[in-house]
């Protein structure tokens, strides 16, 4: 009657092994590493730079674990976080700041498991640390470069109209000059006309004589600024799942200020290099020998033996009209990006290249980058750079429209790079690091012994109060308990779930609704023995008649557990993700390990008497 048959009892012995072997990268400790990207993705990490990163860290007397090299990152582990701290400043004075360098810890699981996809648990920025970035929107250069594109845009369109005007950008003004007041007098007038915007008016419009000086009103600026920094944090949270952390932190401080914490990264270089790089296109006619100056501006060629060019100041569009960006390889086995334009981007294109097939079309990759440098009380020196460089400037063979491709890149992996910039979603504005840190292992360190002594604590008063009130009954139960927390533990590590303070709070919580169903099913079996039921035909009641109230409370909770993941944030989602898990596995354990231990039990003897 209460007897499972072998392949019963295989199948749950099979997927407790399972849970086992993917719980068990979980018991070996991580080392402290360095991680290493190159601030050009055009550049490749060579076996040279290898073995000069590698003399210069033994000079400086620290020893150096394990070398590896993997998609052009370069991983350094070490023997403390000393040596990580201190080849960390070590690294980047001896780049002179051109190594994107990453702190990060480095699994110690055997080989044998990393090749059947076993991996440890990623631990949450409140366990195991991680990155923390604040970065500030430089909202005035924003600003500023933006009036002194439409400057430029409204001298070609008094030119157009026959009124020839020149004009200085200076901060939040623009100067325009005209050649009489009849002049000066038609551009107010064009302007008044396009002078509206949904916050009201554009320009404050001020003339004198032949002169007129137009300044962004503070509702329209307020509101570009607001623009710039939504628009740097919606593309900052898609470049973060385009990298697939776990459970990020991507929102606003304050009025032009970002927030981004990266917990469990497992490629913490390439997300810091991603992160913080401001990548932009800027498409721009090439100018005429015959314009002015003043139309006109020089730029360098990515790579340098194509010299430079004179393109126009206007812009016609920009990165935040793309919608799509894929990397491949042309007819000649070269690489290219791929690119599709919303409908605003895709007129702006037909707009410029229509009449001026033969000419050249300057694609420009804008670039905010950083060099950091650490002095000796290991303190943070960075220094911000604008990058502006030509990287195609192909002649115009047709009329454009939302779909066409950039070629002239200087490999594949910047070809792939741009293209993620791309799709991830361009910055409207630049940025810069204010606060870069990373949280250290002590403070996690801490958290994690409060949390697993709390587990502990909790596992052995349920070990006793179940031992004590049913037995060996209780002891099945407690099996099942131990058989729970590995099952959460290796389904977690599988999927790659990161592990919070709420989560072991979920797991805390776990504990308490298996030993919930235990207890509705020994209570059922108590009452069936009151009934005068023989023992066999309680056990098999108790087991039967109790499942569809476990099932019935786990359901619902399960759907509670959803809900908080659907619509909670960060640590919310934390505690949601462990309690689902944990529900599903309290279910298997409950019943199926529970019931496998009391059958093994009592199943194959005669047993006159029940104790419960």
């Amino acid at each position: 009657m209460n007897q499972f048959k072998i392949w019963q009892y295989s199948l749950i012995a099979s997927v407790l092994f399972v849970g086992v072997i993917f719980a068990l990268p979980n018991i070996f400790p991580s080392k402290p590493a360095l991680q290493i990207a190159l601030g050009n993705s055009s550049d490749e990490i060579n076996s040279n730079l290898i073995s000069n990163i590698e003399k210069t860290l033994k000079e400086e007397g620290i020893l150096v674990g394990s070398l590896e090299l993997e998609d052009n990152s370069l991983t350094i582990v070490l023997e403390s976080v000393d040596d990580q701290l201190s080849s960390r400043r070590i690294l980047s004075n001896f780049s002179d700041g051109d190594y994107i360098i990453a702190l990060k810890s480095e699994p110690s699981t055997p080989k044998w498991l990393r090749e059947i996809g076993a991996k440890p648990l990623n631990l949450g920025l409140d366990l195991a640390g991680g990155i923390h970035f604040l970065l500030e929107v430089d909202t005035a250069r924003y600003s500023e470069e933006r009036l002194s594109s439409e400057g430029a845009s409204l001298v070609e369109e008094f030119t157009k109209q026959g009124f020839f005007s020149s004009y200085q950008s200076t901060g939040n003004t623009i100067d325009l000059s005209f050649n009489s007041e009849i002049d000066a007098d038609s551009a107010v007038k064009y302007v008044n006309e396009n002078n509206f915007t949904t916050s009201g008016s554009k320009y404050n419009v001020s003339v004198d004589g032949t002169n007129i000086k137009l300044q962004y009103t503070d509702n329209y600026l307020s509101e570009i600024i607001d623009y710039a920094v939504e628009q740097n944090l919606v593309a900052l949270r898609n470049r973060v799942n385009e990298l697939g952390v776990s459970e990020p932190i991507v929102q606003r401080e304050g009025k032009g200020r970002i927030v981004v914490e990266l917990p469990g990264v497992q490629d913490s270089a390439s997300a810091k290099k991603i992160i913080g790089k401001t990548a932009n296109l800027e498409f721009r006619l090439e100018a005429r020998n015959s314009d002015s100056f003043l139309r006109k501006e020089k730029f360098q060629y990515k790579n340098p033996l194509q010299g430079s060019a004179f393109l126009e100041k206007v812009i016609v569009l920009s990165g935040d009209n793309v919608t799509n960006a894929q990397s491949s390889f042309d007819e000649n086995g070269r690489p290219q990006v791929n690119i599709n334009l919303d409908i605003e981007g895709g007129r702006a294109m037909q707009k410029a290249t229509t009449g001026n097939i033969g000419r050249r079309l300057g694609v420009i990759l804008v670039e905010e980058k950083t060099k950091t440098f650490f002095d000796e009380e290991n303190n943070v020196v960075q220094e911000s750079f604008l990058e502006k460089s030509i990287i195609s400037n192909a002649t115009i063979q047709a009329v454009l429209g939302t779909s066409f491709r950039i070629t002239g890149l200087t490999g594949p992996n910047e070809a792939s790079e741009l293209a993620l910039l791309l799709r991830a979603g361009a910055l409207a504005a630049p940025m810069k690091f204010v606060e870069e840190q990373t949280i250290g292992p002590t403070l996690g360190k801490e958290n994690i012994d409060k949390g697993v002594t709390s587990i502990i604590i909790g596992f052995i008063l349920v070990f006793i109060f179940m031992l004590l009130r049913y037995r060996l009954f209780g002891l099945s139960a407690n099996f099942a308990l131990i058989c729970n927390l590995i099952l959460v533990t290796s389904i977690m590590s599988a999927v790659g779930g990161t592990l919070t303070l709420p989560g072991i709070a979920g797991i805390v919580l776990t504990v308490g609704m298996a030993v919930d169903a235990n207890v509705l099913i020994f209570a059922r079996i108590s009452e069936e023995l009151k009934n005068n039921i023989e023992p066999q035909s309680a056990i098999k009641n108790g087991f039967s008649k109790a499942f569809s109230t476990i099932m019935d409370a786990n359901i619902t909770t399960l759907i509670v557990a959803l809900i908080l993941y659907a619509i909670g944030t960060g640590p919310i989602k934390g505690f949601a993700v462990t309690l689902s898990i944990g529900i599903v596995t309290s279910i298997f354990t409950a019943i199926l390990v529970t019931r496998s231990l009391v059958n093994f039990i009592y199943g194959y003897r005669t047993v006159s008497e029940l104790k419960i």
